[in-house]
């Protein structure tokens, strides 16, 4: 097709885009590693960065919707929407919105989690967030498989949303790609 590159995103969209994305690959990572150590100080203190990692996600996930919401994306481009099956486009928009869903499902059933097993997370050591839910085994055992679940559930929207840009870079060849790249506007 070989289009010209469609209207980009603000910088603070791309910004976003990639230090979340990034993010959250690195945070999945280390959530895998950190549960299969053995009872450690290494692993208390992974434990520890993961749950500072996934409250500072959730407040930057909190920016990016508030940014989103005050700052439209550029549409897509009339020929390349045209040229989408159907199925693509629910894709799109499916993928997009689990996305954002996830952003803030999973490190609020991780918050939940660590306040049912009783342990409180306190922010770089130093500042103490109030409890999600009270105390409880019970509760933390129902709780603990959905953050895993939703966890997984998010890595695999991620890989959709990876595989659909690269579907676009290397397949359609549009441009479309070059909307969230760091580059002039």
């Amino acid at each position: 097709m070989n289009s010209t590159p469609a209207l980009r995103y603000h910088p603070v969209s791309v910004l976003l885009h990639w230090v979340l994305g990034l993010a959250l690959i690195g945070l999945f990572a280390v959530g895998l590693y950190m549960t299969d150590l053995p009872f450690s100080p290494q692993r208390l203190k992974l434990y520890n960065w993961h749950k500072w990692a996934g409250v500072t996600l959730l407040a930057l996930s909190a920016f990016r919707l508030i940014w989103r919401l005050t700052h439209r994306p550029p549409a897509l481009p009339v020929a390349i929407e045209s040229a989408m099956p159907g199925w693509q486009k629910l894709a799109h928009h499916a993928t997009h919105h689990g996305l954002y869903l996830l952003f803030f499902a999973v490190p609020l059933l991780g918050w939940a989690y660590s306040s049912a097993a009783g342990f409180p997370i306190v922010l770089f050591g130093v500042l103490p967030l109030p409890d999600f839910v009270p105390v409880s085994e019970e509760l933390a055992e129902l709780i603990k498989p959905l953050h895993k679940l939703s966890a997984f559930a998010m890595m695999a929207l991620v890989l959709l949303h990876v595989a659909g840009a690269l579907k676009h870079q290397l397949v359609d060849r549009d441009g479309l790609i070059a909307r969230m790249g760091f580059g002039r506007r």
